[in-house]
């Protein structure tokens, strides 16, 4: 028996259709195929990688993971945090590719094992890619000492995993997608299959689940941003331990998980929703001022990252735009000289920081911006 899928009440369904809303607008902004899109695409990718990793335990930088993504090297992330990035890093390109497999795609136990050995194969000594052989507790992180979940016992996971993987092809369809990504998550985690990357693995699911809804690239769909900061990586502690319990225990109320995920999800379709107007307004203004200046469109691919606070590098801004190794050079030299881009570090470890002429390109494209809402909370 699984934790079972709670109807959702009143509220839970005014969330959802906001959620949809907000997905929907930004849908048919995609659709139009922005040329800043690709952009916006590879840095949530990475703000989803570096904030499942970072309640692990691994942390680091948006700007390093992305660079990662980018094929370069990291500037400030060290080589353990490196193997665990570049690990989730193939799970999740692999999630997405999975995006439009068209009908006959279906969940198995040979598929989330996969996955897994994408995420830690790194570590040989923890059978990735195989169940565990043996017991497994999750520690309370008010004290390391303290169990605060004892998982099923390695008899039971096959049997687990095969329940899980048939409810994953068969089970609650008709349920909305965040609602069935969500339990997916809180099974998968609570199951504890594997003897680590339990828990980065359940939120992959969990975007999985929406890429196989294929209605938006599953980058705008995946909370582990959220989860990753850290009060909200307490809270998510905190509620795993109230629904899961302090053990296997799938006749409890998964409402208030439930609640808390659908939350997650209002808040980062409220940042995509943002970060996509934010990038539409600044790609337009920016190239405003490029042609002011007498530069070609493309250099907008090196300014915007500035513009939203990201390292800019060279290698990075040839991919983009598509060009050669000595355009980008006399390109971002020309961005330089002109005062929208300031040099940092040598060598490899050359980048730019935005320059005094952003200021104001920043300060007039933010300045509409609005607070976040809370969903639940409409006082």
């Amino acid at each position: 028996m699984l934790y079972e899928t709670p109807a959702p009440d009143a509220d839970d369904l005014r969330v959802l259709e906001e959620i949809d809303r907000m997905r929907h607008r930004m849908r048919h902004v995609l659709r139009a195929s922005p040329r800043w899109s690709g952009q916006l695409r590879r840095n949530l990718t990475a703000r989803a990688i570096a904030g499942s990793n970072t309640i692990e335990g691994y942390a680091a930088t948006v700007d390093d993971v992305e660079a990662l993504m980018a094929g370069e090297e990291p500037l400030e992330t060290g080589e353990r945090t490196r193997a665990e990035l570049e690990g989730h890093r193939r799970a999740m390109a692999y999630i997405q590719a999975l995006a439009d497999t068209g009908t006959g795609f279906r969940y198995d136990a040979g598929l989330l094992n996969g996955l897994h050995f994408m995420m830690q194969g790194h570590h040989l000594d923890k059978r990735p890619g195989r169940w565990r052989d043996g017991p497994v507790y999750v520690t309370s992180p008010d004290d390391p000492l303290v169990p605060a979940y004892t998982a099923p016992g390695a008899e039971q996971v096959p049997a687990l995993t095969d329940e899980l993987v048939d409810w994953l092809n068969e089970g609650d369809l008709d349920a909305p997608v965040h609602v069935r990504a969500s339990m997916a998550h809180l099974n998968l985690v609570n199951i504890h299959p594997w003897k680590d990357g339990n828990g980065r693995m359940s939120r992959a699911l969990s975007t999985l689940v929406f890429a196989r809804e294929g209605v938006m690239p599953p980058e705008f769909s995946s909370i582990e941003e959220w989860l990753g900061r850290g009060q909200n990586t307490y809270a998510y502690y905190q509620v795993l331990q109230q629904v899961g319990g302090p053990s296997w225990s799938p006749e409890r109320d998964t409402r208030p998980w439930i609640r808390f995920c659908l939350r997650a999800h209002h808040r980062q379709a409220q940042q995509a929703q943002r970060r996509t107007g934010l990038l539409s307004r600044a790609w337009v203004r920016l190239a405003g001022e490029a042609e002011t200046a007498g530069l070609d469109e493309r250099v907008v691919h090196a300014l915007l990252p500035a513009f939203w606070g990201s390292k800019v590098r060279r290698t990075v801004y040839q991919q983009d735009a598509g060009i050669s190794d000595q355009q980008a050079i006399r390109d971002i030299r020309e961005l330089v000289r002109l005062g929208w881009l300031v040099p940092h570090g040598r060598a490899r470890a050359r980048h730019y920081a935005p320059g005094p002429r952003m200021d104001t390109v920043q300060e007039t494209v933010r300045q509409s911006v609005e607070p976040y809402t809370d969903p639940y909370d409409r006082s």
